[in-house]
């Protein structure tokens, strides 16, 4: 062997069971024999000396330890022989495996070995194995790969062993960035994916091109697939083998309707993944810098779907109770009925100077925030141009964010922080300034 990279035929090694023997006892061989170990190689180690770590496997029965130096023989039987030890002895070593001819690695001599250790490592169910020339440069690489794999950038399906029915998968509030590693991975393996109008459609665009992306978003007052159409979809291409995945927004199970779609695949006999997402109801206040609790301010908070108004005879939502709570409101599908949502809020006892913030397009980079009261947010909100989708955060919380974003905004314009806290207070005030 030269040592040239393209000489190397890569193999994978089935080892279980299999006779390896290592010589040598140092730092390399401690680094190699849990690797042999995990693949059930039957481990045979030759060294006068040995790692702690190495010790405690001898020790309990995971090697065999034979605490000598090198001798002639050593190698018989072997499958595969390791030579960690100094030149000299890994020569020898080496000598006798080409004459029995058995695979060696010489942990000195790349280019005297008859095989080469690549830098290995794993990713879900993938094994990778890279060689370079340069062991860190394939380290390097090797982390690359399984990291990219673990997080779901790269798409890498089953073919030989499909995952079977369905995953409802949460993709967060918006960014793309915010889907779970979980999530990114069943969206890498899927043969089709049902998308909502508010899951991360950006990585849409990542998928292969065999992919079948139906469009499911129910875009308000337009033609969409109904929940029924939804359902069956989801039945229909899973009984046909494929992997399904339904990208939702937030998380599945709130206010997702996550749980009818599971209900109606496992009446069908289709199996069911759910994988959680970061729910807009706290992750869209959470990035535009307002805590949803804040001690001393709030100590609980509440999230509302608000697709029917309160008047409407289909709401089940106590909004006289929800009036007299010194918690956080968090209102969802709020923006269209701010108006009747906060007349009732007044009505019931909550009172007009609330204050109020309003998040559009949350986590997106076209993020927008005002600040408001209870009063005055219908009157703003069409001011202001606020459309769909938003979040809409009621309570003390919303003075805490407005003071967070004014020194936020001070932090980033280099202006020193004031001595007190008038000034940020004062500025909480300002409900109407956009942050």
């Amino acid at each position: 062997m030269t040592g040239r990279q393209d000489e190397a035929y890569l193999l994978g090694l089935r080892l279980r069971g299999k006779r390896v023997v290592v010589v040598g006892g140092g730092a390399v061989a401690a680094r190699r024999v849990p690797r042999l170990l995990t693949a059930g190689a039957d481990v045979l180690l030759v060294s006068p000396r040995a790692t702690p770590a190495l010790e405690e496997l001898a020790a309990a029965n995971r090697i065999d330890w034979r605490g000598r130096e090198y001798r002639e023989g050593d190698c018989a039987g072997a499958w595969l022989v390791c030579a960690c030890a100094d030149p000299p002895v890994n020569a020898r070593v080496a000598e006798e495996a080409e004459r029995q001819r058995t695979w060696c690695v010489r942990a000195d001599d790349a280019a005297s070995s008859t095989a080469w250790t690549p830098a290995s490592g794993g990713a879900t169910d993938v094994s990778v194995g890279v060689l370079s020339g340069d062991p860190r440069r394939s380290a390097a690489i090797r982390d690359a790969i399984t990291s990219a794999i673990a997080a779901g950038t790269i798409s890498a399906r089953h073919f030989r062993r499909r995952t079977p029915g369905v995953a409802l998968v949460g993709g967060g509030p918006g960014d793309p960035g915010l889907i779970t590693v979980r999530g990114r991975q069943l969206l890498a393996e899927a043969d089709v994916v049902i998308s909502d109008r508010l899951a991360p459609r950006e990585l849409l665009a990542e998928l292969p091109p065999d992919v079948l992306v139906i469009d499911a978003g129910k875009v308000p007052y337009r033609r969409a697939m109904s929940q029924d159409e939804i359902n069956q979809a989801l039945i229909t291409h899973a009984n046909q083998g494929r992997f399904v995945v339904r990208l939702k927004g937030g998380d599945p199970f709130v206010f997702g309707r996550g749980g009818e779609e599971m209900l109606a695949c496992l009446r069908a006999g289709v199996p069911v993944t759910v994988v959680p997402g970061v729910s807009s109801a706290v992750g869209v206040p959470t990035a535009a810098g307002l805590p949803v609790t804040h001690r001393d301010t709030a100590q609980d908070f509440h999230v509302i779907s608000v697709h029917v108004p309160p008047d409407d005879e289909r709401s089940t939502v106590d909004w006289p109770a929800l009036a007299k709570t010194d918690g956080t409101l968090v209102l969802l599908m709020a923006l269209r009925r701010i108006e009747p949502v906060a007349q009732a809020l007044i009505r019931h006892g909550l009172p007009s100077s609330s204050p109020v913030s309003v998040i559009a397009d949350g986590t997106m980079p076209t993020q927008r925030t005002i600040y408001s009261t209870l009063e005055e947010v219908s009157r703003q909100v069409a001011n202001e141009g606020i459309r769909p989708p938003a979040v809409v955060v009621i309570g003390g919380v919303v003075t805490i964010g407005a003071e967070l974003a004014g020194l936020a905004r001070d932090l980033s314009a280099g202006t020193p922080p004031a001595e007190d806290n008038e000034r940020a207070q004062n500025q909480a005030g300002q409900w109407k300034e956009r942050a």
